[in-house]
């Protein structure tokens, strides 16, 4: 069977997942904020491994328009709920409503939940209330401008949670957020890699998992392993087939530094958790104690801004630092990522490019300097 699927991702990085679902092999559609993308069993399994920017895969049961309580009781309950719930499903509905005629979340969600239960208390010949004692099958109606997604979640916890972080830092970069940053800036394995403020090492060992070709999503659990319409091989087949894929052998120069001490040992803990601890070379340094001999490399860097470190003048006293320091690198590109709208000024040169993005409830910018490689020239093959 064949599912309408479509992922989930923070604003601003939807291009990133589309990117990435057609690398996979899928035909994409983008609509307010959601990748669209047609799949079986394989493909949900598929899709929740390998995407590093997403939140969340769904399956969109039903679209429809619905300007009355009436018109949504009815539509839902049309829905082929009996396809996707069995008799003992538990099956919370959560409820959004944007510009809509029916704004009431908490009366949006009571009429879903009231439709879907008469429509399985008549497929299943059930009088008294369903037990919802199996497994969790997490129901989401989302109403934009009068049109209405009815979805289930197939991922469970949001994607970012990957599984290896033991230890964080005081605003510590969701995994998932970290791996857009890399899939933008187009760094390749053969390429060395910094992040000069890795913290807790997230930016770095996202780029480990990048550069050894690892899924994402090995070491976690997912909601549709409970679905009991998802038989467990569906996901032991896409692991297999993931792990043939990995690249141990990829050498990698990524490094990750952090001024304090213990952000390091913490990092660490988690890359050794992420099975990457040997592709990183973490080392307590300041940013302004860089220095390379390395070329054609690329920075990113999440360093302190104003709100965490509620001193925006030391914050600035940092960017003028990372100015200073990496003006020399001119085959190397940096991206930065800040809320501070004055940090261009602080470094002491206009970025090549802005990109607004949004780090948990922050609104950010990633100022891009692009850098200048120089490849070495490939031998002329003698004649």
């Amino acid at each position: 069977m064949t599912y309408q699927l479509y992922a989930t991702m923070a604003s601003g990085i939807e291009s990133i997942t589309a990117k990435e679902l057609q690398n996979l092999g899928y035909e994409t559609r983008s609509d307010n904020g959601r990748v669209y993308f047609e799949g079986d069993l394989a493909d949900i399994a598929k899709t929740n491994l390998w995407l590093r920017s997403a939140d969340r895969v769904k399956i969109a049961i039903g679209q429809f328009e619905a300007k009355t309580f009436d018109d949504l009781f009815e539509q839902v309950k049309a829905l082929p709920w009996d396809q996707y719930l069995p008799l003992d499903a538990a099956f919370p509905v959560a409820g959004r409503s944007v510009r809509s005629t029916l704004h009431s979340e908490p009366d949006v969600q009571a009429i879903t939940k009231k439709a879907i239960v008469d429509k399985l208390s008549t497929v299943y010949h059930r009088r008294t209330r369903l037990a919802e004692t199996g497994s969790v099958y997490p129901l989401e109606v989302s109403i934009l401008k009068d049109m209405v997604t009815i979805s289930l979640d197939t991922t469970g916890p949001s994607l970012f949670k990957r599984g290896y972080r033991l230890e964080k830092g005081e605003a510590p970069l969701k995994e998932n957020f970290a791996a857009s940053l890399i899939l933008l800036s187009r760094w390749q394995p053969d390429m060395p890699f910094v992040d000069p403020t890795t913290g807790s090492g997230t930016i770095a060992i996202e780029a480990a998992l990048i550069g050894r070709n690892i899924a994402p999503g090995m070491h976690r659990k997912f909601a549709f392993e409970d679905f009991d319409w998802i038989d467990a091989t569906v996901l032991a087949d896409a692991k297999a087939d993931a792990k043939a894929q990995e690249k141990p052998d990829q050498e990698l120069e990524i490094f990750g530094y952090d001024i304090d001490q213990n952000m390091v040992d913490i990092a660490k803990l988690n890359a050794n958790e992420a099975g990457v601890l040997h592709d990183i070379q973490f080392k307590q340094l300041a940013v302004k104690d860089f220095k390379t001999d390395l070329t054609n490399g690329v920075i990113i860097a999440n360093p302190p801004y104003g709100k965490r470190l509620s001193d925006q003048t030391q914050a600035r006293v940092l960017y003028k630092e990372m100015g200073d320091t990496y003006r020399s690198l001119k085959t190397w590109s940096k991206y930065i990522l800040t809320s501070d709208l004055q940090f261009q000024e602080s470094f002491g040169q206009r970025a090549t490019k802005r990109r607004k993005l949004y780090n948990g409830r922050i609104q950010t910018d990633l100022f891009q300097y692009w850098g200048r490689p120089v490849w070495p020239r490939a031998e002329k093959a003698e004649k």
